[in-house]
């Protein structure tokens, strides 16, 4: 029984030694194992680190016996991050389903994909390997694959494109006031009935009034004077003019005394022969029985001539043209112009600052417009909303420059306001961007995507969007033409590198924090052209020293990193 035992115990032990055999010579000559990581320096992508791995074993390196666990590890200072998905391999006599690697060679292919991170920024892919044979089990030496991460997608410039609705407000608004004078048929002379008139004597009334006030200036005086289209052509333009001066001399005679009718051109007349436009109208607005017939005389016939005989033609309805239609064609039109005066832009602001209170609403929202400080643009617009909270103009604009002023929540607050008023597409922009601000990708999208019509504004937040998912190829397209760094930097991680150097090239305007010129750095690394990134690089860090750090650590320069000139930078 002893032997038996002993036997057995020969024989465990003569499997253990056999595995662990196996482990170890699988261990010794893990390095002729090839890998190829996809991309060979991990970089972000909206927001994720992407890798694919493939992995070639040589012949007679995988014990029929054995299997692996693969794990991808993400090391950085201060901690790692392990890829979630682990690859497990097995030789061809173990019972299970995992990826099978025969002995005479084989190989596997891994993807995975983690979030990014800022740490990871200078860190490096290993790849963590337990083999194991039955019950015994052994780690191998890590092996380092790559280094990342490069994340210059990260670099994208989050900021809203607001739509400030603008202000109505008109300094010098014309104004008229017209009078008339009537004739009997074939006169001239102004009658004391047509002088005691209310139109007349709110003319005069209105050029006193006008002439007092400083906020008003008497621009001029016109008088028009007809004949009604009945009678000789020659006559009627005689009596036309003679109406004229009648009216003329009234009218200069109300202006005897004011010193702004007497520069040049300040008094200006017309006369009409015949009054055709005028007979038209009157006929359309009356209740003439037989005006459809009249009205095609009028569009049939050219000839005054013509018209007037075939109108007199039907003898009924120029009877009632006669009395209803004819006399109010004998007249003189006077129309005064007056330009209202408003405030000066100066006086607005001032009276804004005072007391908001006495200004119009459109004055209010105008002070708004042209203050140039942040504070007193919101404090301006904020007072436009609470003299008259049912104006969407007011409740948008506080949201864009709160928005401005980097308060986003406070923003929203003030575009739901404004949505309560009228949810229009400027509304719905200003809202999106407030959302993608905060970082709430898909309400800005729908957002966006719900406007009546695509914008300069909308297309170029849909852009930011694709950008954070990594669809650059669409952001491109959403960015057009557009001289702008988000452009530029979607065109570089599209890989095309040439047009992304162009874009930033035309930008008359940097991003605020040296951005622009940080990319400019990155495209002429990426186009081995040492002096436009050093150009680049320079100019960002004489506006953000900080670029120094980041540009230090950034992998798009790891081929500078032993340059003295770059040091020279970055030191």
């Amino acid at each position: 029984m002893k032997k038996i035992r002993s036997f057995f115990i020969l024989i465990l032990a003569a499997a253990f030694l056999a595995s662990c055999s196996g482990l170890n010579k699988m261990k010794k000559e893990a390095g002729d194992i090839k890998y190829e990581v996809v991309p060979k320096v991990l970089e972000a992508h909206g927001g994720q680190v992407n890798v694919t791995i493939k992995g070639t074993f040589p012949e007679k390196y995988f014990n029929k016996k054995a299997t692996l666990e693969v794990t991808p590890v993400l090391t950085y200072e201060g901690g790692e991050t392990a890829f979630d998905k682990v690859q497990v391999l097995q030789g061809e006599k173990v019972q299970a389903n995992n990826k099978v690697i025969s002995y005479t060679g084989g190989d596997f292919t891994y993807t995975s994909t983690i979030p990014y991170k800022d740490a990871m920024k200078m860190s490096e892919l290993v790849l963590r390997t337990t083999a194991s044979i039955n019950a015994n089990s052994l780690d191998f030496d890590p092996i380092k694959l790559a280094d990342g991460v490069i994340a210059t997608s990260t670099l994208l410039e989050v900021h809203g494109r607001m739509i400030i609705m603008p202000d109505r407000y008109e300094r010098i608004v014309p104004e008229s006031q017209v009078a008339d004078i009537n004739y009997v048929i074939n006169q001239a002379n102004i009658r004391n009935s047509e002088l005691k008139a209310e139109d007349i004597a709110l003319l005069k009334q209105y050029i006193a009034t006008a002439d007092a006030d400083p906020n008003k200036e008497l621009k001029g005086a016109v008088v028009s004077s007809y004949a009604s289209p009945d009678g000789k052509f020659e006559e009627n333009e005689k009596l036309s003019g003679r109406r004229g001066t009648a009216a003329d001399k009234f009218i200069k005679k109300e202006f005897d005394k004011i010193e702004a009718a007497k520069i040049d051109g300040f008094f200006s007349s017309l006369t009409t022969a015949e009054d055709w436009d005028g007979f038209k109208t009157e006929v359309q607005n009356s209740n003439i029985q037989d005006k459809e017939l009249i009205l095609r005389v009028l569009s049939m016939y050219s000839d005054p001539e013509q018209r007037e005989k075939e109108i007199k033609n039907m003898s009924s309805a120029y009877e009632e043209l006669k009395t209803d239609v004819l006399p109010k064609l004998r007249r003189s039109k006077m129309t005064v112009n007056v330009d209202n005066i408003g405030r000066t832009d100066e006086q607005i602001l001032a009276q804004a600052k005072s007391d908001p209170k006495v200004l119009s609403l459109e004055e209010i929202l105008h002070a708004g417009e042209i203050a140039t400080d942040l504070n007193d643009k919101l404090a301006f617009y904020k007072a436009a909303a609470d003299n008259f909270p049912k104006c969407v103009h007011a409740h948008n604009n506080v949201g864009c420059v709160l928005m401005n002023q980097g308060k986003a929540d406070e923003a929203l607050a003030a575009f739901d306001k404004a949505k309560a008023i009228a949810n229009n597409d400027v509304v719905k922009n200003n809202t999106a961007f407030a959302h993608l601000v905060k970082g709430e990708i898909v309400k800005a999208e729908e957002l966006f995507n719900s406007m009546t019509a695509a914008t300069e504004e909308s297309k170029w937040g849909l852009g930011m969007i694709a950008i954070t998912r990594g669809e650059y190829d669409k952001a491109v397209n959403f960015f057009g033409n557009a001289n702008c760094f988000n452009n530029a930097l979607a065109q570089l991680l599209k890989g095309d590198v040439t047009r992304a150097k162009a874009t930033l090239d035309a930008m008359t305007e940097p991003c605020r924090g040296g951005k622009s010129h940080y990319l400019k750095a990155v495209v002429g690394a990426r186009l081995d052209d040492k002096n436009y990134m050093l150009a680049g690089l320079k100019e960002a860090i004489a506006v953000k020293p900080e670029w120094k750090a980041y540009a230090k650590t950034d992998l798009e320069f790891a081929k500078y990193f032993a340059d003295s000139a770059f040091q020279g930078l970055v030191q």
